[in-house]
């Protein structure tokens, strides 16, 4: 592509793309160009695209300035199909739509919904979708489709090619047809009749063409997402079929699925899982054998290195250690609608292995915490692998299959391979039942002998599978452009030319993410590899695939926890090779903000990332090493003087609180965005939810004997921070809290000098630990002498504190509850709940999450309201701290989807922190306060 092209086409798409939505600095093109592969290309420009008629006219662009265009969703891919240096067009926000058919037989989603989102609404039907990749809470439908995706359960026969109904697909040119629309197929026919005449004419040369037909159909028997999907071509007639069926799997090389509508398929709600350990993998490949005619849902095999990788991992059997050097275990699942079936199915797949010899008895587990810890163990093995790797090193894992017969020994000679090539210590594991193995090697590309002995070992490998076995390079994690160069070597010279002819069809001008499943040069698969440079052990274990990013609130703002990291790594290797030094400073400057100061820090990305990578507290410790010597001593000196801080703050709510009251939320808006304007955006920004002046409980004067005693310490946020201007509950959340233990039953004990205690949270956030340590020790000494060395329970109103006060808790011999456990375990069964008529909205907060109560948080709420709401796609809130008041963008950003999912009925919404509750209120229309008042407003005292 030319520059003058370029800048053409980016001026052309200023007309209707807002700036924002248009990235083109250095930061974010590298973040945002970078997906789950060992690839990378940048992209010189990054559009966020938001409607179908926007991805129309940029096609159309496209084609005018000759310029390529590559479509991402997720970025999960692992083959190198989402990465490009030309143009990404990434789904924003506006594809996430969904609609489910007449007995959710059918299920039509927009290609940016997560695909986890789709089984979640599927699920009170018992059905899902077919697919169910492992990045399936991650991934997004038009990944799946692009990619046919498929998993652990969905072999060939419920992956996206056999479960479609039908498509909305745009072409290259911008021409759209909906397959499933008789209007828009005659329309189509009428545009573009030549294209389906050349679909079916080629369609009825390869059905004729009768060994090139029954090979066709002998690769598709088992799992086959290297090239296109030349099954459509044998499989169909209807040149609409053809059309539709080509697109899954062709990495959007052929067109874009703006809307596919699945078949949807049973959920079963009874599950049994076995470990089983064999003596070698040749009986265990054999027990596979036997196990493809049983019942079963899913067998999934890992060898003795699998096994070693995870075996000192916490809740691992401590037999895996002792296990002999060819062991190798198949975790077997079986699936039925009810527990009668299901025991049958048992008895049937345990009979068939009778004569099957195995090194431990096995035993099927119908226990959701069972067999819910046997697949972590399965699921462990490539994050394991990720975690264990020498710092710099890449993770590269493949996928190959054949059929179940010859699994055994294309197992053998994969380890050959291994050891012929110096992999040691490399794993095999995969879906056994399709015949489908990963094996995952970790070289370091920073030695320019490793890309060669890569290319060696990749050539052997392709050369084993497709002239010993004749089976799938690419299984299931699509061609991309690591295996591009080896397609023909697959299929042969006559298919291969088919594959070109259907490109050509589609892509005349080869505008369709071009480099990917066809690529003429044969070193493709070995350019253009990431650097994975050195940053800090908190981080460098990243392997990129972006399953932190669904958590991440400031994602559709700046950047995600896996974008934050591939920055660092860029910095990283421009200060080591002290090159580019212009570009080094750009990257810098940006990251300030992009990076470290729009991240909640919430450290929601450690949950889901494979690894346990906690990107929030790498951005903590690039904050305190930004602080300086003089904001720490400014932290010193606000530590040392809390009660005139928490004061100063409950003054000037109370000044903000009569102005209000005076001039209105009009005139109060207007002249504090003024004057926040003129600090520099430096002044806090205030909304109409901002809190009134909060207020302390008196101490317990009642002398009724024999109450049970609690400790409670309220927060600084709830002791300074009382609820909004108009909001029906006016006391304070200490007040309500004293006043709701008391009705309980409890004895309440305040620690000493409370309002000059915090737990540090608010300037670990600032990054000044040093100052959050030292607050944290006075309030957990205060707390000893509350609660008698540790006698009494001690609650804690807000849940960040909680979460904090809670990792010290046992060393120091204190009991400490935050308010959602001490309500669900202590209080309710001491009071009198009566359920209330209304609707609510709930909000688990990143610290809720991180102590696990948000099973009991939700127990609450539904004990006390008749409908309880979470909304899909909102975790954290990103007010973070205060960042709401300085940084409202990315409050805003993470609340973006807040109002739309809540119904009218919902009327109030409840959580477990004052200010987080601010940002939710503001971004819902609706009060949210803390679930205390919900359960005093339902209560009584016990009678009985």
């Amino acid at each position: 592509m030319s520059a003058t092209a370029y800048e053409q086409l980016h001026r052309d798409l200023q007309a209707f793309i807002p700036a924002s939505r248009l990235i083109s600095d250095p930061l974010r093109t590298l973040a945002y160009g970078t997906d789950g592969s060992l690839y990378r290309l940048i992209p010189k420009l990054v559009v966020k695209v938001d409607s179908e008629e926007e991805m129309r006219r940029i096609l159309t662009l496209a084609h005018q300035h000759a310029t390529p265009v590559t479509f991402r969703a997720a970025g999960t891919s692992l083959s190198g199909q989402a990465v490009t240096d030309s143009v990404l067009l990434q789904l924003g926000d506006g594809w996430r739509g969904w609609k489910i058919g007449p007995n959710a037989a059918t299920i039509s989603l927009q290609p940016g919904l997560i695909g986890g989102h789709a089984n979640r609404y599927l699920a009170p039907y018992q059905r899902k979708i077919g697919p169910d990749p492992a990045s399936i809470n991650t991934c997004q439908i038009g990944g799946i489709a692009a990619n046919n995706a498929s998993g652990m359960c969905c072999g060939t026969a419920q992956n996206s090619y056999q479960t479609l109904n039908s498509m909305r697909v745009m072409l290259a040119d911008g021409a759209v047809l909906d397959t499933g629309d008789p209007a828009s197929r005659a329309a189509f026919r009428a545009s573009h009749g030549a294209l389906l005449d050349r679909l079916d004419e080629l369609g009825q040369r390869t059905r004729t063409d009768a060994a090139l037909a029954e090979r066709i159909r002998r690769k598709f028997k088992i799992k086959n997402t290297c090239g296109y999907s030349l099954n459509a071509l044998v499989d169909f007639e209807d040149p609409f079929d053809i059309l539709q069926h080509l697109m899954i799997g062709s990495e959007g090389t052929l067109g874009f699925i703006a809307e596919i509508t699945y078949h949807t398929v049973e959920e079963h709600s009874h599950k049994a899982t076995a470990l089983m350990i064999f003596p070698d993998i040749q009986i265990a490949c054999e027990a596979v054998a036997t196990l493809k005619s049983q019942p079963v849902a899913a067998v999934e095999l890992m060898d003795r290195a699998s096994i070693r990788s995870v075996e000192n991992k916490a809740g691992m059997p401590d037999y895996f250690k002792t296990l002999p050097e060819t062991a190798a275990a198949l975790l077997v699942e079986t699936r039925a609608m009810d527990a009668a079936n299901l025991s049958a199915q048992v008895e049937v797949i345990s009979a068939a292995l009778t004569a099957t010899p195995t090194l431990l008895p096995f035993q099927f587990t119908d226990r959701p915490e069972e067999f819910t810890q046997l697949w972590a163990i399965r699921q462990g093995l490539f994050p394991s692998v990720g975690s264990a790797r020498a710092t710099g090193t890449t993770v590269i894992i493949e996928d190959v299959a054949v059929p179940v017969p010859q699994l055994a020994a294309m197992t053998l000679d994969l380890q050959r391979l291994f050891d012929k090539h110096g992999y040691t210590g490399s794993i095999i594991f995969g879906h056994a039942l399709e015949g489908n193995l990963h094996f995952v090697i970790t070289p370091n590309f920073a030695n320019p002998a490793e890309t060669e002995r890569y290319k060696k070992f990749m050539d052997d490998v392709c050369k084993m599978i497709v002239e010993q076995y004749d089976g799938s390079l690419k299984a299931e994690h699509g061609t991309g452009r690591n295996i591009a160069p080896f397609v023909e070597l697959e299929w042969g010279q006559q298919a291969y030319q088919l594959m070109r002819d259907i490109k050509a069809l589609f892509d005349p001008q080869n505008l369709l993410n071009p480099g990917v499943i066809l690529n003429d040069d044969p070193e493709a698969h070995l350019k253009n590899i990431k650097p994975m440079a050195a940053v800090d052990p908190l981080v460098d274990k990243c392997i990129e695939c972006g399953f932190c990013e669904p958590n991440c609130p400031s994602r559709a703002l700046t950047l995600s926890p896996r974008q934050r990291i591939v920055g660092l790594r860029e910095m990283a290797r421009l200060r080591a090779s002290g090159e580019d030094a212009s570009r080094l400073q750009a990257l810098s400057d940006s990251y300030q903000y992009q990076g470290i100061d729009t991240c909640a820090a919430d450290s929601l990305c450690s949950l889901t990332c494979p690894v346990g990578i906690n990107t929030g507290t790498m951005m903590l410790q690039l904050r305190a090493r930004n602080r300086g010597a003089l904001g720490r001593w400014v932290g010193d000196r606000l530590g040392g003087q809390f009660s005139a801080v928490t004061a100063a703050t409950r003054f000037g709510l109370a000044a903000a609180n009569l102005s209000h009251r005076l001039l209105g939320s009009g005139a109060q808006r207007a002249i504090t965005g003024a004057v926040r304007k003129l600090s520099g955006d430096r002044l806090p920004l205030w909304n109409r939810y901002m809190p009134t002046a909060g207020a302390l409980p008196e101490p317990d004067t009642s002398t009724t004997p024999g109450r049970p005693r609690v400790v409670y310490f309220a927060s600084c946020a709830s002791r300074s921070m009382g609820p909004a201007q108009g909001d029906p509950e006016t006391d304070a959340l200490p007040v309500k809290t004293a006043a709701l233990l008391r009705k309980a039953g409890f004895e309440v004990i305040f620690p000493d000098d409370r309002s000059a205690l915090c737990c540090g949270q608010p300037f670990a956030s600032k990054g000044l630990p040093e100052q959050a340590d030292a607050k944290q020790r006075e309030v957990e000494q205060a707390l000893l002498k509350a609660s008698r060395n540790g006698a009494d329970p001690i609650v804690i109103d807000t849940s960040p504190c909680s979460l904090r006060l809670k990792r010290n808790q046992q060393a120091l011999g204190l009991k400490v509850y935050d308010i959602t456990e001490f309500l669900h375990d202590a209080m309710l069964a001491r009071l009198t709940v009566r359920k209330l008529p209304e609707t609510i909205a709930l909000h688990p907060t990143c610290s809720t999450t991180h102590m696990g109560l948000q099973t009991k948080l939700k127990a609450i709420a539904e004990a006390c309201a008749e409908r309880v709401i979470i909304p899909d796609r909102v975790s954290c809130c990103g007010w973070a701290g205060d960042k709401g008041f300085t940084l409202p963008e990315l409050n805003a950003s993470a609340l973006r989807d807040l109002k739309a999912a809540l119904p009218e009925a919902c009327q109030s919404g409840y959580s477990t922190s004052r200010t987080c509750e601010i940002g939710l209120s503001l971004h819902s229309g609706r009060y949210y306060r803390s679930i205390v008042y919900l359960v005093d407003r339902c209560s009584q005292p016990n009678t009985s």
